[in-house]
């Protein structure tokens, strides 16, 4: 019985809200480390789709995905189209840097543990553990990303052994 509730409350507290093809998801601002306008980013070969490659961020290499590409939406660029600096945890427990392409960036939300429920199931065939669960925001529903897994960790060494 308290097994279902502790994850939860330790989901409560601020979250960034980005839009990604009008719907929002959540990334817990302590990941969170800058938002910069877009910029021209550097190709890395042989790469999967959604990296779109590096940038020089204060003579700093920081490699960038895309996260429309990652969750097979419509990567448009626009006027509010931006990269997220997050830091990410590696499974090895280092941490590195990474840029997420975003469409927009909305607000810094406090969550409070009642209004985050659990990632529903929807089926063996799709994946959820990158979700951390879903938030009732003013009568919307944002959904919480776990940013150390929304990207692959053999995609994150990969790019951390190109870099």
């Amino acid at each position: 019985m308290s097994t279902a509730t502790a994850p939860t409350v330790s989901l409560a507290g601020k979250y960034l809200t980005v839009v990604l093809e009008n719907e929002a998801y959540g990334i817990a601002v302590l990941k969170v480390r800058e938002i910069i306008r877009m910029q021209k980013i550097t190709p890395v070969p042989q790469m999967p789709g959604f990296v779109k490659g590096v940038i020089n961020l204060r003579g700093r290499v920081i490699p960038v995905v895309d996260l429309r590409v990652k969750f097979d939406l419509k990567a448009e660029f626009a006027e509010r189209t931006c990269i997220v600096v997050v830091q990410v945890k590696l499974p090895s427990d280092q941490t590195v840097q990474m840029g997420l392409i975003v469409d927009s960036v909305e607000e810094v939300v406090t969550l409070a543990a009642n209004e985050i429920e659990p990632t529903p199931d929807f089926g063996a065939k799709i994946d959820t553990t990158y979700l951390l669960g879903m938030a009732k925001v003013k009568g919307q529903v944002k959904t919480l990303l776990d940013i150390d897994r929304v990207v692959a960790p053999e995609t994150v060494q990969a790019l951390a052994a190109a870099v």
